[in-house]
């Protein structure tokens, strides 16, 4: 975390927390969501759930992001969120907080830019491959599939079949910490 949102944070301890306003989807690209996009719908749907999306605004400042990649972290309830000065800010998860990208000699590092070590694959009913790390469990991005498919068929990964539904009860986080308030958790 950046010693001025420590600072900030010290400062204005009594900040409400931000819940809806920031989404992160399975590309590991962020997006801005004001009241009307909020009021269109849910930043992603449900496993089981049909109906309309709304995603927001596709961040693109590159210094913003890497300052909310500086930042991201986890509640004790699994809620992760992005930690602006002294405000705390949910983030709704299209999938899971980790988006890995694979590099071209065989290793891999998250959406916000951290190196993991890779502790087990799984393979859901849609054929999303996911990692599982110390940081946690992500979502392999839609354009290193071939890489990943290079690994399993290396031996190196051997995924286990997963229900998509499983994922977030199984490793702990909350997909949607806006409805989890609203529904008074």
């Amino acid at each position: 975390m950046d010693d001025i949102v420590k600072a900030a944070m010290a400062k204005w301890p009594n900040v409400p927390h931000c819940y809806g306003w920031l989404g992160l989807d399975a590309r590991g690209q962020w997006y801005m969501r004001d009241d009307r996009t909020q009021a269109a719908g849910p930043f992603a749907l449900l496993p089981g759930e049909t109906g309309p999306t709304s995603k927001g605004s596709w961040l693109r400042h590159e210094k913003l992001i890497d300052f909310i990649a500086r930042n991201y972290a986890a509640d004790e309830a699994g809620q992760w969120f992005f930690q602006n000065g002294p405000q705390r800010v949910y983030v709704e998860l299209e999938t899971c907080p980790w988006v890995w990208r694979l590099q071209p000699d065989g290793t891999v590092q998250s959406h916000t830019g951290v190196p993991v070590q890779v502790q087990g694959s799984l393979l859901d009913e849609d054929g999303h491959l996911y990692l599982v790390t110390a940081l946690g469990v992500g979502r392999v991005h839609s354009a290193d599939m071939a890489l990943a498919a290079d690994a399993v068929e290396q031996g190196r990964w051997t995924p286990d079949a997963v229900e998509r539904r499983s994922l977030a009860a199984r490793f702990g986080y909350e997909p949607s910490p806006q409805r989890r308030r609203q529904a008074g958790g």
